[in-house]
């Protein structure tokens, strides 16, 4: 078994694909696409926001001769499905604001790695931006498209090509892996980037502020989860209902109610 950092952590998940022999073969096994790139970007934004905002993209690559880009996105949030929408868009506008029609020069693609999971619970999920006729049969005039990745979810069901790569993230959560269950050469690549014993003192305390950020929001997440409830079992809400407004199961429910700690005084 190797000791690796989690690719749970940002700082770890950026130094691993930035390698661009890792992110082409990440991109080419899940988007069929092979780029040709020298470098990728990390923390890339913008020189002039769009929409009064300006996101930060993760990992971000263009291929100038196949005319692409890419960008990955690794981080969960409340609203990481608008969010994500929403960058990529950007992508999208930033080559119309320098061109003489709406017909960007670049076909845009957005990966979205969710590590933590997601309450869908699906393994992968697409955006695709072409547009189809009633029965569903594509018209190929817009190439763009977002996935969403969430290792924790893989199943049989989930493509060949994509198993490797999901098992690897989600092998990595608990901080080591067995390297001879995989047999891409960008896979390796990986664990060598993420060796526990590589790591440079600066990733490390990067690590431990991602995770005491991440501890506090999960706190705060499951008190305003705990308040609203508290206040939904008032009003007499049928528990089924209550679990899934909150995030919380029913047997948490139960639970924390047993243990005094919902508020029903009101």
């Amino acid at each position: 078994m190797k000791q690796v950092a989690s690719l749970r952590y940002g700082v770890i998940f950026k130094k691993a694909f930035c390698d661009p022999e890792v992110f082409k073969g990440f991109v080419r096994d899940i988007l069929g696409i092979q780029l040709e790139i020298d470098t990728v970007e990390t923390e890339k934004t913008f020189s002039i926001p769009l929409g009064r905002i300006q996101p930060r993209f993760d990992l971000f690559a263009e291929d100038k001769k196949n005319r692409i880009i890419v960008d990955i996105q690794h981080e969960r949030h409340a609203d990481h499905y608008d969010r994500f929408l929403h960058y990529h868009c950007v992508a999208l506008l930033e080559q119309i604001s320098q061109s003489q029609d709406y017909r960007p020069a670049l076909k845009v693609f957005t990966i979205v790695v969710l590590t933590s999971g997601d309450k869908h619970k699906k393994d992968v999920s697409v955006i695709n931006f072409d547009p189809h006729d009633l029965v569903g049969n594509p018209l190929n005039e817009i190439p763009h498209k977002i996935i969403y990745l969430c290792p924790k979810y893989l199943n049989d069901k989930t493509p060949p090509t994509y198993w490797e790569w999901l098992q690897a993230i989600n092998d990595s959560l608990d901080e080591q892996v067995e390297e001879t269950h995989y047999h891409l050469p960008e896979i390796q690549k990986i664990f060598q980037h993420i060796a526990k014993d590589l790591l440079s003192p600066q990733e490390r305390t990067r690590m431990i502020e991602e995770y005491h950020l991440e501890e506090l929001k999960q706190s705060t997440a499951q008190q305003k989860a705990i308040e609203i409830a508290s206040n939904l079992l008032i009003k007499g809400l049928p528990l089924a209902m209550i679990a899934e407004v909150t995030g919380l199961s029913a047997t948490e429910i139960l639970t924390l109610a047993e243990l005094g700690k919902l508020d029903l005084s009101k």
